[in-house]
């Protein structure tokens, strides 16, 4: 088994906590994994990717090849069309359908959003509501990882024991909330 992810979005958005969460249940599950980051100029909003891959074999390499990876996560949409061309002709998308608008000619997000809408497995979630629903907008990564669920090749309740493990520090409140927003994004994309 091999399963390559790429995770996008941009400063603040939480994509290395999303990867941490995903790796951390991975290698509880006996699995192999190699991670690499790109932060750019992520305090100023700019891009944010992970490279992520999981085997039940040794990975030699952090990075994925074109055309190989299983998965695109991603918390903005145009950042998962910077990367389409590592997704396997099976793979998935999962992105958000909230744009972070932070550069003056960001393209029509109906265009956007069409791209992603056309790929044979996509799954296009409004994210920022239910985070928001969950009790907080800042647990849009949360939901991403819920919808992601869907499709790694993981235990739901192994990924939520790394959440509630990720937020112990912050307390039960702020652990619960991320649980709801994980939930959440579980149940949207299997509509």
């Amino acid at each position: 088994m091999k399963f390559d992810i790429v995770l996008a979005g941009v400063g603040g958005q939480g994509v290395l906590s999303v990867s941490a969460v995903i790796a951390s249940a991975a290698l509880d599950q006996g699995l192999d994994v190699k991670q690499s980051e790109v932060h750019g100029m992520a305090q100023r909003g700019g891009a944010v990717q992970a490279n992520l891959r999981l085997s039940d074999q040794p990975i030699a390499s952090d990075l994925i090849p074109s055309g190989s990876a299983a998965l695109i996560l991603s918390m903005e949409p145009l950042e998962g069309l910077r990367y389409l061309d590592r997704l396997s002709p099976d793979g998935t998308v999962i992105s958000s359908i909230n744009p972070v608008t932070n550069i003056p000619d960001y393209p029509p997000i109906d265009d956007v959003l069409a791209t992603l809408g056309r790929l044979p497995r996509a799954v296009l979630i409004d994210s920022d509501k239910l985070a928001r629903e969950a009790g907080s907008i800042r647990a849009t990564n949360m939901v991403i990882v819920g919808a992601a669920s869907r499709v790694l090749p993981l235990d739901p309740s192994t990924l939520e024991r790394f959440i509630a493990s990720r937020f112990a520090s912050k307390g039960e409140k702020v652990v619960e909330l991320n649980l709801r927003a994980f939930r959440a994004g579980r149940e949207a994309a299997a509509r």
